[in-house]
């Protein structure tokens, strides 16, 4: 597996046959539309500011399709669409991507479920405030005299309030002394305030409201509405009840839109795939009657691109990428079923470069037998493999999701093959389960080794792998060198450091020594040594040869050590599905056990899986790639379908 060579083409064509050309590439979905750089001597008749007269200009693409997300999320607000978990997602022709028949009237429908929605929000608005009135005019409920009435000519008649705790009868014996025609009559209280109406001669009313204020007297106002409280709040309960008719009604009328939502959903889809077509026009570069653009295409696909545009009048130039352009080459790897799946870390780390190495073939067998060995139980294999086949075949997923359930699928089958070189199966339950029913039971599953008995074993054999792993690093540097004429760098590197490495191991073991002396060692020392001194100059041979040694060394012990968490994570999922165990075993309910059992290995299970590919994942990223990995490619983003809520019925 490698990483695909690509063709740079330069095509030239007809105006009037752009958009014809721009839907059969989308079509073919395998060419990545390049910034064209109009350089110094360019054809000046060409001009990317030369505008295209389109049915829908790209701005007007962004907004349509906003109220299509709108819509959609205002219908899925209220009534959410009913899709199981593993429900695929709907097939579409890929026609329908390029040509929507439905576009107006699914716009029409986005419009009415947008202004429904925002209907429903200014009368939910009017409701509340309808309800805060309500809950102003609860306190005048018993008060029998109209909200608006502030008195006579000569008397008059105030609503207030005073803190609850205010003592009556000084507040009275104020009052009293301060305006003697005057009375405080009480309305209702609260846990907080008490309300009264202060009724008292008009020339006597500041005096009235000084003496008041002592005691945090304050004028209320709740409603200027004619009517008293009663009717009013009759009135306004009987507004909300109303207006709660009128959202029902709106919200009856969106349903009814809902039957409109798989035509929105594809007419979203439309809009994505026109709105990269219409990205793509900024790419290319015009003229009164003809267009000029670069882009880049698998050198494998350029016969069939060739043959596609062969009906059309137009100049296809196809090249060999330079080195000075590797940079700029986008990047599509060649995978097959099993190294696909290394995608998903492959991008989230980053892309090879264009000139460098594929590391999905590399990386598989090391992740997949790595990922295993830290789950190892026949059960948790089960489950994963399961898992990675619904995603495959009942979700129908594609792209990254697919990678996703084929990673998991391929780990469920490691899973599984260490589960049984260790006899586990959701840990020990299967020999616990038999001694609740038969207590003199002495069964134990078959296996070669075991994570609690043979510890020390497996870690070495952890560390075996790691060796395995780095020592194949090491060996794709060496070809990689050797390809670019850096051999010397290899002999004093890779080389070098091969020679100590097997050295010490010949020294440790007496293999391969000559009249007891560790020659290969010596070899790879003095390897080392002359590369620091060959490639340095004055004292920067010593601090070189100093650096180089304690790197090394440092380097090389603390990478292969890394690989103890193989055997520490076989260890620590071993034995907390046997204290799930363990804990279910007390019981002596071979019912109770199992539902004890089973809780805490699947939860043992979504621990494992997170904390196995994390781990996995930096043994690759860190011990692995180091050692030959060249990264910053760039991604290859073809001109092609943008499909969120359908899949392309002719697509793979």
């Amino acid at each position: 597996m490698s990483i695909r060579k690509m063709k740079k083409i330069l095509l030239i064509g007809l105006r009037s046959e752009k958009d014809a050309i721009l839907d059969e590439l989308v079509r073919f979905g395998r060419v990545e539309i390049s910034d064209y750089p109009q350089a110094e001597g360019d054809i000046p008749v060409f001009s990317t500011n030369n505008y295209d007269k389109t049915e829908f200009p790209a701005d007007m693409l962004a907004v349509n399709q906003a109220k299509l997300s709108s819509a959609l999320d205002i219908m899925q607000k209220y009534f959410p669409e009913k899709k199981g978990l593993l429900d695929p997602k709907p097939e579409a022709p890929l026609e329908s991507f390029l040509i929507d028949a439905r576009l107006n009237n699914c716009l029409h429908s986005a419009r009415r479920v947008i202004r429904l929605d925002g209907d429903i929000k200014a009368m939910k608005q009017q409701i509340q405030a309808q309800k805060d009135t309500l809950e102003a005019l609860k306190p005048w409920l018993p008060l029998d005299m109209p909200l608006d009435y502030e008195g006579t000519e000569h008397a008059a008649f105030v609503l207030c309030s005073l803190p609850a705790d205010a003592p009556d009868a000084d507040v009275r014996s104020a009052l009293s002394y301060a305006a003697p025609e005057s009375e405080l009559l009480p309305v209702s209280q609260d846990k907080f305030l008490r309300y009264c109406v202060l009724v008292c001669h008009r020339a006597e009313l500041d005096a009235a409201e000084d003496a008041l204020r002592n005691f945090s007297y304050a004028p209320m106002e709740p409603l200027k509405a004619a009517g008293t409280a009663k009717e009013n709040a009759e009135r306004i309960e009987k507004e909300i009840e109303y207006t709660e008719v009128k959202i029902e009604r709106a919200r009856i009328k969106i349903e009814g839109e809902t039957a409109y939502r798989s035509y929105i959903q594809q007419s979203w889809d439309s809009l994505a795939t026109k709105l990269c077509q219409a990205e793509n026009r900024s790419k290319i570069l015009n003229s009164e009657s003809s267009f000029a653009m670069e882009g880049w295409v698998a050198e494998e696909d350029a016969a069939d691109l060739e043959r596609i545009l062969g009906r059309f009048l137009v100049h296809l130039e196809l090249k060999d990428p330079t080195e000075e352009e590797y940079p700029d080459v986008p990047v599509r790897l060649k995978n097959n079923k099993v190294t696909r799946s290394m995608n998903v870390i492959t991008n989230m780390y980053s892309l090879p470069a264009y000139d460098g190495v594929d590391p999905n073939p590399l990386m598989a067998p090391f992740f997949i037998i790595f990922y295993g060995m830290m789950m190892a139980d026949m059960a948790y294999g089960i489950l994963m493999f399961i898992g990675g086949m619904l995603m495959i075949r009942k979700m129908k997923a594609r792209g990254g999701m697919r990678d996703f359930g084929e990673l998991l699928l391929w780990c469920g089958i490691s899973t599984f093959a260490w589960g049984a070189v260790t006899g586990g199966f959701f840990g020990d339950f299967i020999p616990q389960a038999i001694r609740i029913v038969n207590p003199a039971s002495t069964f134990t599953m078959p296996a070669l080794f075991t994570p609690l008995e043979d510890t020390i074993g497996i870690l070495f054999g952890s560390l075996a792998l790691g060796v395995l792993q780095i020592f194949t690093g090491m060996t794709v540097s060496v070809v990689q060198k050797i390809r670019s004429g850096h051999f010397t760098d290899a002999l004093f590197e890779e080389f070098a450091w091969w020679a100590i490495l097997f050295g010490v191991a010949g020294a440790v073991t007496g293999i391969g020594n000559v009249a007891g002396k560790p020659v290969l060692l010596i070899a790879g020392v003095i390897l080392l040594l002359a590369g620091c001194v060959l490639r340095n100059k004055g004292a920067a041979r010593l601090t070189s040869i100093v650096g180089t040694v304690y790197n090394g060394v440092t380097g090389y012990f603390s990478d292969i050590l890394s690989y103890a968490r193989l055997m520490a994570l076989m260890l620590a999922g071993s034995v907390i599905a046997q204290v799930f165990n363990t804990l279910g075993g007390v019981t002596g309910n071979l019912v109770l056990f199992t539902i004890i059992s089973l809780l805490g290995n699947f939860l043992n299970l979504a621990l494992n899986l997170l904390g196995c590919y994390v781990h996995d994942l930096r043994l690759q990223c860190l011990e692995f790639f180091n050692r030959f990995y060249k990264d910053g490619g760039k991604p290859f983003r073809p001109l092609d379908v943008q499909a969120r809520y359908f899949n392309v019925i002719e697509r793979e």
